[in-house]
């Protein structure tokens, strides 16, 4: 079988841009497209120790909130003053603490929908606004969540605000087509540096694994590999969609209960 880098579309001479793109995640889109050949600029707080790379090319850096109008101001400024041009926005930045519902502050529920829903859908604006004067428009790609899907106990608004990333992105396919599509890939349980935050040691990631049907968490090269394609002219006509990458999902729990021993 031949390796599946071989078979990405070709991003020579595009411009994609990887919110949160340093690590985790991001750091994964990144690589794949550095790998399909494109110029991928990414952004963060703070200049990472290591920057993503893929064939010997690196990504290029913005120091940046994301939450910060005036920061999203520089970044769409800094890429248009030193590429001419952006093709692919990623808006991945984001997450969430774990946080009782029913316990956290009016201020922290804003801050979760601040970063997760109103920045993103701020940074389409500009990137809209750069490819609807470009003949081939652009693609955005909202990074949502399973969360947005099924219950999100422990991080309600996170999960509250990817479900609204996915009705703004079919709002979004109908303003801004036919130059820009707007679509969402969101992944299920993603195996990352920071997994032990959230499912315990290395045995506890393996137990978590076994219950995905696909046997294992998804690697962030599966969620940029997944947003290589549906960025490029092979998914022209996919707008306004949501793309789940979740292994097959969630073994429901009632299959458990009902087989168990008395």
């Amino acid at each position: 079988m031949q390796p599946v880098r071989s078979s990405m579309p070709d991003y020579s001479g595009r411009v994609v841009l990887v919110t949160g793109g340093t690590r985790g995640v991001g750091a994964g889109i990144a690589r794949c497209f550095l790998e399909a050949g494109a110029e991928v600029v990414v952004c963060g707080r703070q200049a990472p120790d290591q920057l993503p790379q893929a064939d010997g090319r690196r990504a290029d850096f913005l120091e940046a909130d994301v939450r910060d109008r005036d920061s999203q101001q520089g970044i769409f400024e800094r890429i248009a003053s030193r590429y001419g041009r952006l093709d692919v926005l990623i808006n991945n930045a984001g997450g969430s603490p774990a946080a009782e519902a029913g316990e956290a502050s009016p201020r922290f529920h804003e801050s979760i929908l601040r970063l997760n829903l109103i920045a993103p859908l701020e940074l389409a604006q500009h990137a809209n606004r750069m490819m609807q004067h470009q003949p081939e428009g652009g693609c955005i790609i909202f990074i949502g969540s399973i969360s947005a899907l099924r219950a999100s106990p422990g991080t309600a608004a996170y999960g509250a605000a990817k479900a609204g990333v996915l009705s703004l992105v079919q709002s979004l396919a109908v303003e801004w087509a036919p130059k820009v599509r707007s679509v969402a890939v969101s992944p299920g349980l993603v195996q990352t540096e920071q997994s032990h935050l959230h499912y315990g040691d290395e045995a506890g990631i393996a137990r978590v694994a076994e219950t995905i049907p696909a046997g294992r968490l998804a690697a962030p090269e599966d969620i940029g590999r997944a947003c290589c394609f549906i960025a490029s002219p092979l998914a022209s006509y996919a707008s306004g969609c949501n793309l789940l990458l979740h292994g097959g999902g969630e073994r429901p729990a009632f299959l458990s209960a009902s087989s168990a021993a008395p």
